[in-house]
């Protein structure tokens, strides 16, 4: 195999692809970038055998081939390189001989067809997502992902796909992100699938604000075609619980709050928030609200904020990270926050298709 490339092609491409390679791996394959060369494009293909990703890129080919080539190693010596063109030329024993300006390197490879396959996706459920709303959508969802492995079901996103929606909820028990999407498909081809967290933090990498991604679902597979690059992982085996049993059906007081002033009030007090309890307390009075945490060995925080409230003085408690994180991830500037009680829990919406409940925390 012989080719040259632009430095900044070849980068690209790699960039792409080396996410998903595992530092730690049983196979020393695994390691590697497989790069094909043919018909003027260089295909780079990745893969951990849970998830794998493929781009391909415009190259001046002059003898097609493929070989596999440690992609961290390969990355790092391209990244050095001067801006300009590289020559890249395979032997038969897979040695991979890259130059450019006065540089040069040698690198064992290993043979492609050594190289795992990725799926096909031949019999299986297409939908069509626009990029801005499934990019809004994910970050609007995937802080909220369970890290805990004992629960595997949770680790992930569920693609929920009912009547002519996508529901995309993502939970850990204590908190509950939720966003719908509008998307036309047949009723034949309602499905419901958990996305693992791997492939929905390269899926975040990939989808920009223009153009579609193509979402292609097979029995235990999922594919996202995002331009010219594909993402291919398992799903999650497994049934999702009942997301919409801790979703509270009544609101006995709603408050409507300045999204970055509570967010800036509630980061500073949670400063001295104790590690044991790690928790701030809310005090809401007539139009007012008073944001409180206090560590018994170091101090205590408070700060007062203006809000709309109409209802009873009512003090609840929560985890401040889990307040934070919707308030970081949302555009708009007012934000609404049910309430029933103090035990039950809050609710923080817009009036766009997007909820968060977020449990509370008992405090003395």
């Amino acid at each position: 195999m012989r080719f040259s490339v632009t430095k900044d092609t070849l980068l690209a491409g790699l960039q792409t692809v080396q996410n998903v390679v595992s530092s730690r791996t049983t196979l020393p394959i695994l390691a590697n970038v497989r790069i094909h060369a043919q018909d003027g494009q260089l295909r780079f293909t990745t893969t951990d055998l849970d998830v794998g990703v493929t781009c391909v890129a415009e190259a001046q080919v002059e003898r097609p081939g493929g070989t596999t080539i440690p992609v961290k190693r390969l990355a790092g010596i391209i990244r050095e390189l001067p801006a300009g063109e590289v020559q890249i030329e395979v032997d038969s024993k897979n040695i991979t001989a890259i130059r450019s300006g006065q540089s040069f390197f040698k690198i064992h490879g290993l043979p492609e067809d050594d190289f795992p396959a990725l799926p096909k996706f031949e019999d299986c459920k297409l939908f069509s997502l626009k990029q801005s709303d499934l990019k809004d959508a994910l970050k609007k969802t995937s802080y909220a992902i369970s890290t805990d492995e004992t629960r595997y079901v949770l680790n992930g996103i569920l693609f929920s796909f009912k009547e002519s929606r996508l529901t995309m909820v993502a939970t850990d028990g204590r908190r509950l992100a939720l966003i719908d999407l509008e998307v036309e498909f047949p009723q034949s081809e309602e499905t419901e699938v958990i996305v693992p967290t791997k492939c929905i933090n390269e899926l975040v990498r990939l989808v920009g604000e223009t153009g579609e991604v193509k979402m292609y679902v097979s029995q235990n597979q999922v594919a996202f075609d995002v331009g010219s690059t594909r993402l291919v992982s398992k799903l999650v085996e497994g049934n999702y619980p009942n997301y919409r049993q801790v979703i509270p059906a009544e609101v006995k007081e709603r408050v409507t709050l300045e999204r970055t002033l509570f967010l800036a009030a509630v980061h500073r007090v949670s400063l001295l928030a104790s590690e044991k309890s790690n928790s701030v307390k809310l005090m809401f009075s007539r139009n007012q609200l008073e944001i409180a945490a206090n560590s018994p060995d170091i101090g205590e925080a408070r700060e007062s904020i203006p809000v709309v409230y109409k209802g009873p003085d009512m003090a609840i408690a929560f985890n401040p990270e889990y307040l934070m994180a919707p308030l970081r991830a949302l555009p708009n500037e007012e934000v609404f926050l049910d309430l029933i009680d103090e035990m039950s829990p809050g609710v923080i919406k817009i009036p766009s298709p997007f909820l968060y409940v977020i449990m509370p925390m008992r405090v003395s």
